[in-house]
């Protein structure tokens, strides 16, 4: 049973699920031809008397033709050449050189630290340059890497980024779209996914942020042989547009864009509670702040939206979105992760333990590792949360049961040697690396972790298969080398499962320490308050969510930015920049309290050692 508060569920509906990032006040989105016109009055005006040329460099996993066309159609006395066509390497020559970093396993790589350089010939690249200069003629250069070749002609030509969020990427490659250049439509979609995180995302990030600062314009490539953003336009802006876009952001609070996701185990809540669609069988994820997956909107006055990956704002604002010691710390990476785990009506998640630091550093090319916890939006009355080992547990014989199990000729008894702790609404259990875990059925779990978010090794996933019919993988010999044996019961209990502490209680405002562990980098704060709540992001960055009450407001003391609305459940992200701001009910609010929880990066607030 549901325990959401009266006063809460006046929000029911309201959560926001395209919330949008304003563009400067006299930027407009352009589409379809107009947009193309723009870019090659751009390069002539550049060109000075000699013959234009475009670059349009295009992140691996966009539609190629599709935007060869529009040029082509647009454009029609310009020449467009296929950069990839003409100068990458073979696909078995790239197979090759990125063998080792794919592995054998079916999730797990190792990361690339390959430029996109790494993919093509050197002397047909360099051809190309030549063919292109000598031309005579206007030209536009179109795929992933296009700078390259722009860049050996030594003329001076107009650079557009043609974005993609990976979300986008994925839906794509579920509906069968191969990875970049490889033949392999119909492969795993899990396989495709590990060479996109591994290899194609990290080199197109690398060569993107080389682009940022001198593109003319950025083309939504989300929205052209779109799966999610289907029905909208291809908009552009200027570059100029862009950075002040995403400069602007990184100085007032902001949401990315959640993605919703179906899983075996998915349930009910999301549905119900946030709006979605009532057809679909569940729920089961929600990124609600993953700025590595999810996507920025940013609209003009007019209403008009351009797709762009979140991780831009990363890249392009580190310092302002970060602050300097949490940049120090990890470089121009986001390391704070919420998402949604929905059970309520579904079933329990995996049983499974995420790698110790060292390992995942010499095995998978990970910095850090991915630390978290569940803290419980809501919960049914049977809700559990499985943490830790039962004391003087038989590890010889409880691994043999989870080989045995994987096997499928016998269950594994997870109550013989796991313990299972009874979870209410607002409880927060920590779950530091090491610690073997699951959330239970019908629970509705916020979950608060480091963002390195696919290193989960799989113990045991209670007989499933994958909604595609194969069976979800299970990483039993990585899952061995990484679990912490003496996190028993009593440590469990003492360490892990509510370990709240009242920091101040002043004016009508209770705020309370709920966690991490110290084992763990992330700070989190919960406050209590009926009217308003005063913070500081200290210099660094923080990430909210609305745990309590139908609506709030962040607004600034000085107004440095518009008051921005939140709703129940929604995450929200304050950047480092903005200092000091109030959480505070808005006139239509009808709870009677609030709540939020707060996630920083310990020892990056300014004053601290």
């Amino acid at each position: 049973m549901s325990t959401v508060e009266p006063s809460t569920a006046d929000a029911v509906g309201r959560y926001v699920k395209q919330p949008t990032v304003p563009l400067p006040a006299d930027a407009r989105v352009l589409t379809g031809p107009q947009s193309w016109a723009a870019v090659a009055e751009a390069a002539t005006e550049r060109a000075a008397g000699r013959a234009p040329l475009i670059a349009v460099d295009a992140y691996p996993g966009a539609d190629l033709p599709l935007i060869a066309e529009a040029v082509a159609a647009a454009l029609p006395d310009w020449t467009v050449v296929d950069v990839e066509d003409a100068a990458a390497l073979p696909v078995e020559a790239i197979d090759a050189r990125i063998a080792d970093n794919l592995t054998e396993d079916r999730v797990f790589g190792v990361l690339s630290h390959a430029k996109v350089d790494a993919f093509y010939d050197a002397e047909r690249l360099a051809k190309l340059a030549v063919e292109v200069d000598g031309a005579g003629r206007p030209v536009v250069l179109i795929g992933w890497g296009a700078d390259l070749v722009a860049r050996r002609t030594g003329a001076p030509y107009a650079l557009v980024l043609a974005d993609m969020a990976r979300w986008e990427i994925q839906l794509r490659q579920r509906a069968g779209a191969p990875n970049w250049r490889a033949q392999n439509p119909g492969e795993d979609r899990l396989r495709k996914y590990k060479r996109g995180f591994f290899v194609e995302w990290r080199a197109a990030d690398r060569h993107k942020r080389t682009l940022f600062d001198r593109v003319d314009f950025v083309l939504d490539a989300n929205a052209i042989g779109a799966a999610a953003g289907a029905g909208r336009d291809a908009g552009m802006i200027t570059g100029e547009a862009f950075r002040a876009a995403v400069a602007g952001a990184a100085h007032r609070p902001f949401r990315v864009v959640p993605f919703f996701d179906p899983g075996v185990w998915g349930g009910q809540w999301m549905k119900e509670k946030l709006g979605l669609d009532p057809s679909q069988p569940n729920y089961a994820w929600c990124f609600d702040c993953v700025p590595e997956e999810n996507s920025l909107l940013l609209e003009d006055a007019e209403g008009a939206i351009v797709e762009i990956p979140s991780l831009d704002l990363v890249f392009t604002q580190p310092q302002a979105l970060l602050g300097e010691r949490t940049y120090a710390r990890f470089g121009a990476e986001f390391p704070i992760r919420f998402d949604f785990l929905d059970t309520m009506g579904g079933g329990n998640l995996s049983l499974q333990v995420h790698p110790l630091t060292d390992y995942i550093q010499q095995t998978f090319g990970m910095h850090y590792t991915q630390d978290e916890s569940y803290y419980m939006l809501d919960a049914g009355d049977d809700a559990v949360v499985y943490l830790g080992v039962k004391d003087d547990v038989d590890r010889d014989a409880m691994l043999e049961d989870l080989r045995v199990a994987e096997t499928g000729e016998r269950p594994f008894e997870a109550g013989k040697y796991v313990n299972a702790f009874p979870a209410k609404k607002h409880d927060h259990f920590l779950i530091p690396a090491g610690t073997i875990h699951s959330s239970g059925a019908n629970s509705m779990v916020l979950e608060i972790s480091a963002t390195p978010f696919i290193f989960t090794f799989k113990l045991w996933d209670w007989g499933r298969v994958g909604l595609d019919g194969v069976p979800r993988p299970v990483h039993l010999d990585h899952g061995e080398r990484n679990l912490v044996w003496h996190r028993d019961r009593d440590w469990t209990e003492s360490n892990l499962v509510n370990r709240v502490e009242v920091v101040a209680q002043d004016g009508g405002v209770l705020e309370e320490r709920t966690g991490l562990h110290e084992l763990e980098f992330i700070e989190v704060r919960r406050h209590w308050f009926a009217e308003e709540a005063a913070h500081d992001t200290e210099g660094t960055v923080n990430v909210l969510n609305l745990v309590e009450g139908d609506e709030a407001e962040v607004a600034s003391p000085t107004g440095a930015f518009e008051p921005y609305t939140v709703h129940y459940a929604e995450t929200f992200i304050v950047p480092a920049a903005v200092g000091p701001y109030v959480i505070r009910r808005t006139a239509r609010s009808r709870s009677e309290r609030f709540g939020t929880v707060k996630a920083s990066v310990r020892g990056t607030r300014a004053g601290e050692a």
